[in-house]
């Protein structure tokens, strides 16, 4: 275990206190504790050396090494708290209000120097939602959303606008992370029947859609979320529909789609139907992970291409979080569900241990890499609440329940820059713990008195599929198979068995002759499996030729094809010959 200790904030409705982090968990003496209801906000700075706090009278700065107080403000409204990424600014937002007699009120997003403490710039900003400008990390450029258009300053110099990216109406944007030049991803929502689009531009050149890095366009979206990946050399967007007009799902409609600086776009294929629940990038850069589809939900790794690399299978899950250094994966089921976490060793895409944190509304990983903290918050839940720290292992570390009639509100982890803890080998077994073991039985599902001494009959609706490695073998040279083309593999496989097992039967009834002559039942019904599953894969296929047909003739009218349908068109070759196979095969 780490030897070092992390701060970990705890505020609630009885107060502010920093607990010390892994191996201690008692209550840290340097920050005296803030008494009282009315803390409403606290931050960390990016790299953990800052943390301020609004306590309803004040927003106090303090450094977290000495804990002594930088910098007050008095700001005694103040309910979000933001620093820049190098420490030189803290935004601070207040609710809007209009005077009395309904004319403007007064600039309620102020941005303050931490070092003088002087007043940078005040905005008048009305919406909690996109509150605060993003910085670059290097802090060269800010930007803020303004009427639909986004605002460029330079140097944290907020009296002149250095630059505007204006477009019919854009919705929202999202900078680019790391120290490389800045990009900038838009999106724009459709209108009278044109589609909604989302643009990449590398900051300042703005000159139109000649000189976007690349353009994606879809229908079917009300909002978007856009995350750009660590390296900053792709985007993925989740396109989201409030309803879903086939009535088929109660979270609307969503469409994942995959963006590169390099302009290549593709739609991520999806082979489960359902809603998206998550998408996160692993801080490689190079693969990204998808949780989606009807109860149970599917899990699946994808690569820069789009293809899948490996498949969880499905499970009670509707979250997945990447540790710091990417060498592990947990996916977990919160909310509604049960709180069951699965932590995998995604380099040999092994389980490691399966804990299960029940009622949790947050989960965070800690910069180390090796332990997470699961909590119950209000207003969420508003009972039970509490928060524990793991091992990746499955070990509880330690776990807090705050007293009845008492509420938490917020736990967070203190961070750090990244490096700061280098990446250590996965271990399987789990670390000493002085807790008991917090597994749990599952609950048994209710059965009526007339029922209980008679055999359990399956009740289930679905078939849980397992987890599947889609890379190729070692020294192979085919990519990984599809969803579609893994079931005609079985489907192959199966017909063939159902052959053999018909040979088999018809040699057994050659060797005795005694037999009466009616054909064994096991044979006709080998028989007619194996002819309705040529006769549903013959179909099957030339639905398929007949579809890339119908994309060959678009092309050649002048339509541009995404990227997933020109692999379409290259596989007919594919399908010819599994035609062929199928009638020698017959």
């Amino acid at each position: 275990m780490s030897s070092c200790l992390f701060l970990v904030p705890v505020r609630g409705s009885e107060g502010l206190y920093m607990v010390n982090g892994p191996p201690s968990f008692t209550e840290s003496t340097a920050f005296p504790r803030e008494s009282g209801k009315s803390c409403r906000a606290v931050v960390f700075s990016k790299d953990g050396s800052l943390f301020a706090w609004s306590n309803g009278e004040k927003v106090n700065i303090v450094n977290v090494t000495s804990a002594g107080l930088l910098r007050s403000f008095d700001l005694p409204k103040t309910v979000c708290l933001e620093f820049s990424p190098k420490n030189s600014v803290l935004a601070t937002w207040q609710a809007y209000t209009t005077a009395k007699d309904g004319t403007a009120g007064a600039p309620n997003l102020q941005l303050h120097d931490v070092k003088t403490g002087k007043c940078l710039k005040s905005f008048i900003q009305k919406k909690m939602q996109n509150w605060c400008p993003c910085w670059a990390d290097d802090e060269s450029v800010c930007a803020r959303n303004v009427n639909n258009e986004v605002h460029f300053f330079e140097h944290n110099n907020f009296n002149t606008i250095a630059n505007k990216l204006h477009l019919q109406k854009v919705n929202d944007f999202v900078l680019s992370p790391g120290a490389q030049p800045t990009k900038v991803a838009v999106y724009v929502p459709g209108s009278k029947g044109a589609p909604s689009f989302v643009r990449l531009y590398q900051y300042p050149s703005f000159g139109g859609p000649q000189s976007a890095l690349a353009n994606k366009s879809f229908f079917k979206s009300d909002k978007v979320t856009m995350l750009w990946n660590k390296k900053a050399t792709a985007v993925l967007v989740i396109a989201s529909t409030e309803v879903d007009k086939t009535g088929a799902s109660y979270y609307g409609e969503q469409t994942l789609h995959y963006i590169a600086t390099n302009g290549e776009s593709a739609v991520v294929q999806l082979p489960k139907n359902g809603p998206i629940y998550d998408v996160v990038w692993s801080p490689s850069s190079l693969e990204f992970c998808v949780v989606y589809g009807f109860m149970p939900a599917k899990a699946t790794v994808f690569n820069l291409k789009c293809d899948p690399v490996f498949d969880f299978g499905t499970g009670p899950r509707n979250a997945a979080y990447y540790s710091p250094h990417g060498h592990i994966l947990v996916l977990a089921g919160f909310g509604n569900l049960r709180g069951q976490m699965e932590v995998w060793d995604v380099k040999n895409y092994k389980l490691i241990s399966k804990p299960v944190a029940s009622d949790s509304t947050y989960f965070a990983w800690c910069p180390d890499g090796e332990h997470i903290v699961t909590a119950t918050c209000a207003p969420r839940l508003r009972v039970s609440n509490g928060y524990k720290i793991w091992h990746y292992t499955g070990s509880l570390l330690h776990s807090y329940e705050v007293p009845l009639n008492e509420e938490m509100w917020q736990v967070s982890w203190q961070p750090f820059l990244d490096g700061a803890f280098p990446a250590k080998t996965v271990k399987y077994q789990a670390v000493p713990s002085e807790l008991p073991s917090a597994e749990t039985k599952p609950a048994q599902a209710y059965r009526p008195p007339a029922l209980r001494n008679k055999p359990v009959a399956s009740s289930k609706l679905h078939e849980d599929e397992p987890p599947q490695n889609m890379k190729p073998q070692p020294g192979s040279s085919d990519k990984p198979l599809s969803k579609t083309a893994l079931k005609n593999q079985r489907k192959h496989e199966a017909k063939k068995a159902a052959k053999q097992e018909a040979k088999a039967d018809a040699k057994q009834e050659c060797r005795q002759p005694s037999a009466p002559p009616s054909v064994p039942r096991s044979t006709v019904c080998s028989w007619l499996a194996g002819v309705s599953e040529f006769v549903w894969t013959l179909c099957f296929s030339l639905q398929k030729l007949k579809a890339i047909e119908q994309l060959k003739e678009q092309a050649a009218a002048g339509k541009q094809l995404e990227k997933n349908q020109l692999e379409k068109i290259q596989k007919a070759a594919a399908l010819l010959q599994e035609l062929e196979d199928l009638e020698l095969g017959l």
